[in-house]
């Protein structure tokens, strides 16, 4: 499989994954964990917008897709393939993705968790090992089916 096309796949996928345990959170807790995910507000320009839901997740998936991208490349480029660096590929990449907790809760207008809510910060790191563990499964899921 082309690496883009790869990396697409995996990203919608993991994407899709990862908003959806951020839905079920918010959906059961009412912590606004997918409205952080998607949302855009402080962005300039872009944030004045008020952007249909299907545009805010294509802002995610865009993001999710690089991710995927960036972990394919990488592990095919630049290590040896095996497991080990698959995950640790992962791993890096994922808390990066995960990290985004602070700048985004800062930078958001629209109401979202607080800086310090631990509950929030625990379901946005729960779904983002979700979509860590899903990259290298994926991963090697596309791997055998060759």
């Amino acid at each position: 499989m082309d690496m883009i096309k790869k990396g697409l796949w995996i990203g919608t996928a993991t994407g899709f994954l990862l908003g959806l345990i951020l839905w079920i959170f918010e959906y059961t807790t009412g912590k606004r964990v997918y409205t952080l995910l998607l949302n855009v507000d402080f962005i300039p320009v872009m944030g004045s917008i008020d952007w249909p839901i299907y545009m805010e997740w294509l802002f995610h998936l865009i993001i999710a897709w690089s991710i995927a991208i960036v972990y394919v490349a990488w592990v095919k480029y630049q290590t040896d393939g095996r497991a080990s660096s698959r995950w640790a590929t992962a791993l890096v990449l994922t808390a990066f993705a995960a990290l985004t907790y602070f700048p985004l809760t800062d930078l958001a207008i629209k109401e979202t968790p607080a800086f310090d809510d631990l509950a929030a910060i625990s379901y946005w790191l729960i779904a983002h090992l979700a979509f860590g563990v899903a990259l290298v499964k994926l991963d090697e899921w596309t791997n055998r089916k060759k």
